[in-house]
């Protein structure tokens, strides 16, 4: 029988520096209430000038651990998901590495920008599936801060900086990850986007004045691709699961947009499901929208042994990840 592998433990850490919606608004020509009514965000978090996202996922692998009960020699793998890293290179994976002493693992970053915690999740479940008795560390970290235009009202209110993580290793049969689902469209890899800075167009003055290196997104193509693609892919894997969508009680979807949270809260069906928000306080940290929320949840304790919770995350590429679990570990780790 194949060794159930499950969350052990969760962490997160936001910036302290604290932006209201005033702030944003004056810098974007909106007012707060518009911003509020547009996407339900409240405040978001930027990092200070010295942190960097690497700084950031140190902190929230850190607490991960200590609630795991591990320290960084038992980790066998750390998986860094972000689209912002420190550098073009090395990975950020290995700087968070060095910053925890954590000097047993294998250390990598992937990008499947608001996907990509949930696609870790997924290869820590491969990982431990060959080797059952190793401990990997995933971690979804962003600061959006340094790539916004504050002349685009439609992205800049919306995006601020954090990083969540979780310790996954083997537990006890009964509990862990049912099942998860990947998928990808190469097709709409232009809705969201940042142009410059890469091969394709690498950094120069004329990138630069442009403004090439700042991020962009097609709103209502977002919208669109989450609503028509999203919901059928959940109900699939809950009929995989062989899970009814009322047995279901926590949903922690990728924090985008408030507004259409609630359209795909609807149209997903999850009728005794609570869906976890952190939007109100931290907008939306990207990759680590989805760990933040679900560590969130754990340090409220809502989330009990033996409960079913549905991870749900989407976004740029255009991607979407999405993994069942039953809550717990049963002392096994």
């Amino acid at each position: 029988m194949r060794q159930p592998v499950g969350i052990l433990g969760t962490g997160s850490y936001l910036p302290k520096e604290e932006v209201s919606n005033e702030e944003v608004a004056a810098r974007c020509g909106v007012t707060a209430e518009w911003i509020h009514r547009k996407t339900q965000i409240g405040g978001r978090r930027y990092a200070a000038p010295d942190e960097a996202t690497s700084d950031l996922a140190v902190k929230a692998a850190s607490e991960a651990l200590a609630q795991a009960g591990l320290t960084a020699a038992d980790i066998d793998y750390i998986i860094v998901s972000t689209s912002t890293g420190d550098f073009p290179q090395p990975p950020t994976a290995c700087i968070v590495q060095d910053g925890l002493g954590a000097w047993n693992a294998a250390a990598f970053d992937i990008n499947v920008v608001c996907s990509g915690f949930v696609y870790g999740v997924s290869m820590a479940q491969a990982l431990i599936g060959d080797r059952p008795d190793c401990h990997v560390l995933v971690i979804g970290a962003d600061v959006y801060s340094r790539i916004l235009d504050f002349s685009d009202r439609r992205t800049a209110v919306l995006l601020g900086d954090g990083a969540g993580a979780a310790v996954l290793g083997p537990v006890k049969q009964g509990y862990g990850i049912l099942d998860t689902f990947l998928a990808s469209r190469g097709d709409k890899s232009g809705v969201i986007r940042v142009e410059a800075g890469g091969s394709r167009l690498p950094t120069s003055h004329e990138t630069v004045d442009e403004g090439g290196h700042f991020f962009k997104m097609e709103g209502r193509e977002v919208r669109d691709f989450v609503s028509e693609n999203v919901p059928p892919a959940l109900a699939g894997l809950l009929d995989r699961a062989g899970v009814d969508p009322a047995e279901v009680a926590h949903f922690v979807p990728h924090q985008a947009n408030g507004v259409m949270l609630d359209d795909l809260v609807d149209r997903v069906g999850l009728v005794n499901a609570r869906t976890h928000r952190t939007l109100d306080r931290y907008g939306n940290v990207g990759s680590a929208s989805v760990p933040v929320a679900l560590d969130d949840a754990r340090l409220k304790g809502q989330l009990e042994p033996g409960d079913l919770v549905l991870l749900s995350g989407f976004g740029g590429g255009m991607a979407q990840g999405a993994c069942l679990l039953r809550w717990g570990h049963g002392n096994a780790a």
